[in-house]
C-alpha cells in the first residue's frame, strides 16, 4: 500500500499521546528511588527494587508488538486498543504509587505502572512505521522525541511547582508527602487525556491481508513465529541491540540511583536514615524532621534539574525535526556524537560542587536521550519488514530491558564500586556506558541505513 506523506499537525496528533506516557516514565524515574528512600529503603538497595520494571518489557514488550500487529478492530484500528488499555492500568497506578506505606506495595504500584506503559508505549513507535513512507519516518521518530521532551520537563517539575503554590513538601517518619501525591495524580489525568486524543485524531490503515489478521494461532504457532523472527534478525538490527544495551544501562542508572547520587554528593542532604533516630527523645526527632526537610527539598531540584534532559531532548529534537524536514541527515554520527555528550555530562556530575553546574550535565545527557528516542528506531525502520513492525519493535526492546536487568541485579553496585564507594560513582558509570555506546555506532556500515 503506497502511503501519502502526512503534514506537520496529522504527525503531531498521532505522536501526541507520548505526551502521557512520558508523564508516567518521568515521574516513574525521576520520584520512585525518593519513594523507595522515603520508605526506609538502603541506597545500594535501590537497582534491585526496579528490577520488576525491566523484567516485566522483557515479556511484556514482544508480546503486546506481536498481539499488535495481528489485531484489526473496525472501530479502534491496528494499535489504538493497546493505547487504551495500557492508558488506563498506568493512569491507576500512577494515581496510587504515592499512597504506597510499604516498600512492597511501592515495588508492587512500580511493576504494575512499568507493565501498563509498555502496553501502550510500543505500539506507538509501530503506529510511525504503519503511518509514514519511508521518507518520513526519521521525522516521525523525532517528533516522538519532542514530546517526549515536553513531557519529561514538565512531569520532572511537577513536585517542585505544586510546592511553590503551597502544597506541603514534608510529612513524618515513612510517610510521602503531599507534593509527590499531587504530582503523581496530575500525572495520571494528562497520561489518559492525551492517549485519548491521539485515539480520536487518527486513523489507521487496515493491514495488508486482514484475512490473515482474522486467524487464529495456536500458542506453538505464535512461538514459532517469534523464535523464526528472532533468529531472522538482519545485522543491522544485532548492531542497533549492542548500542542500545550500553545506552539504556546508563539511563537506568540515572533513573534508580540520580536520585540519591545528587542528593548526597551536590546537595549535601542524603536521606535521614530512621533506624539511627530515636523518635521518644525530642531531640533527636527534631534532628530527623531538619535532615528529611533537607532531603524532601534537595529531592524536589534533583527532580527539576532532571527535568532539563526532557527539555534539552526537546530543543534538540526541535532542530533535528526542522532539518530532516527537508533534508537527510546522517544518522549514524548524529547518534554517536549525542552519545558521547550524553557521557561527558554524566562524567562531570563528579566534579561538581555548586548544584546550579547540574544545569550544564543534564543538557547533555538530554542531547543523548532525544538520539536514544529516535535514531535506532529510524534506522531500524529502515532494516525490517514493515508488516511486522511492532513484534520487531517488541523484539528489539530486549536490547532495552536486559541491560536494565543486570544492572538492577547487581551491576550497578558491583561496577560502580570498582570505582569507588560513593553514590555518585553510579553516575560515572553511566557517562562511561554512554561514550562506550557511541564508539560502538563505528559498527554501522549500512550506507542505506545510514542515511535518509
Amino acid at each position: 500500500m503506497k502511503k501519502k506523506y502526512l503534514v506537520v499537525w496529522e504527525i503531531w496528533n498521532m505522536s501526541f499521546g507520548f505526551l502521557g506516557i512520558q508523564f508516567g516514565f518521568a515521574l516513574q524515574g525521576g520520584f520512585m528511588s525518593r519513594i523507595f528512600q522515603t520508605l526506609g529503603v538502603e541506597q545500594s538497595e535501590i537497582p534491585l527494587l526496579w528490577i520488576a520494571a525491566p523484567v516485566t518489557g522483557l515479556v511484556v514488550q514482544p508480546i503486546i508488538g506481536y498481539l499488535s500487529d495481528n489485531t484489526w478492530h473496525s472501530r479502534l484500528g491496528r494499535r489504538k486498543p493497546y493505547f487504551l488499555i495500557g492508558a488506563i492500568f498506568s493512569s491507576v497506578a500512577l494515581f496510587f504509587a504515592p499512597y504506597s506505606t510499604t516498600l512492597w506495595m511501592a515495588a508492587g504500584s512500580l511493576w504494575i505502572l512499568d507493565a501498563s506503559i509498555n502496553i501502550s508505549m510500543e505500539p506507538f513507535r509501530a503506529l510511525v512505521a504503519d503511518k509514514l513512507p519511508e521518507e518520513q519516518r526519521t521525522y516521525g521518530f523525532v517528533t516522538q522525541t519532542l514530546i517526549i521532551g515536553i513531557g519529561t520537563w514538565i512531569a520532572s517539575n511537577l513536585p517542585w511547582f505544586v510546592t511553590k503554590i503551597g502544597v506541603s513538601n514534608e510529612a513524618g517518619p515513612g510517610m510521602i508527602p503531599m507534593s509527590i501525591k499531587v504530582a503523581f495524580g496530575i500525572g495520571a489525568i494528562i497520561f489518559f487525556t492525551s492517549i485519548l486524543y491521539t485515539v480520536f485524531t487518527t486513523k489507521e490503515y487496515p493491514p495488508d491481508d486482514l484475512n490473515k489478521i482474522k486467524e487464529k494461532k495456536k500458542f506453538n504457532e505464535i512461538l514459532k513465529d517469534f523464535i523464526d523472527q528472532f533468529k531472522s534478525m538482519p545485522d543491522t538490527m544485532k548492531q542497533l541491540g549492542l548500542i542500545q544495551f550500553f545506552s539504556w544501562f546508563a539511563m537506568f542508572t540515572m533513573w534508580s540511583m540520580a536520585n540519591p547520587a545528587i542528593t548526597e554528593h551536590v546537595f549535601d542532604a542524603p536521606a535521614p536514615i530512621e533506624s539511627n533516630y530515636d523518635f521518644n527523645n525530642d531531640l533527636d526527632a527534631q534532628s530527623y524532621k531538619v535532615e528529611n526537610s533537607k532531603f524532601q527539598k534537595a529531592s524536589n531540584l534533583t527532580g527539576s534539574y532532571m527535568g532539563i534532559y526532557g527539555l534539552s531532548s526537546m530543543f534538540f529534537a526541535l532542530l533535528l525535526t526542522i532539518y530532516t524536514s527537508k533534508r537527510q541527515i546522517n544518522r549514524k554520527y548524529i547518534h554517536m556524537g549525542s552519545l558521547m555528550l550524553g557521557g561527558i555530562g554524566f562524567v562531570t556530575m563528579y566534579f561538581i560542587n555548586d548544584y546550579e553546574y547540574l544545569s550544564i550535565s543534564f543538557i547533555l545527557i538530554g542531547i543523548a536521550w532525544g538520539s536514544i528516542l529516535s535514531m535506532p528506531y529510524a534506522m531500524l525502520s529502515s532494516a525490517v519488514d514493515e508488516n511486522r513492525m511492532g513484534t520487531t519493535m517488541g523484539i528489539f526492546n530486549i536490547f532495552i530491558v536486559i541491560p536494565q536487568i543486570i544492572a538492577a541485579i547487581g551491576g550497578i553496585n558491583l561496577l560502580s564500586s570498582w570505582l569507588g564507594d560513593k553514590t555518585i560513582y553510579t553516575m560515572v558509570l553511566a557517562g562511561i556506558s554512554l561514550i562506550i555506546a557511541g564508539l560502538l555506532n563505528f559498527l554501522i556500515t549500512d550506507k542505506k541505513i545510514i542515511s535518509y
